[in-house]
């Protein structure tokens, strides 16, 4: 799980990095839009948090319960 937070964290600050860089592109082509909403931004990375770990979550789970000896025996 640590290792899927860790990339979803760096996907996350890529994100915001480059949603910046195109809020200036956009902001300059339309009228009345602001750069940056700080509100969506969160309400968004926490979704995507959310279900990030929710995808990760349950294979994991289901390969926690399996036993080892068995899974190797069916390779």
């Amino acid at each position: 799980m640590s290792e899927v937070i860790i990339l979803v964290l760096a996907g996350l600050l890529g994100g915001w990095a480059a949603s910046l860089l195109i809020g200036r592109v956009v902001r300059t082509l339309l009228y009345g839009v602001k750069e940056t909403d700080g509100g969506v931004a969160v309400i968004v990375a926490t979704l995507f948090l959310l279900a990030a770990t929710l995808a990760a979550f349950l294979p994991a789970r289901r390969a926690a319960t399996i036993d080892p000896m068995e899974a190797l025996r069916t390779e």
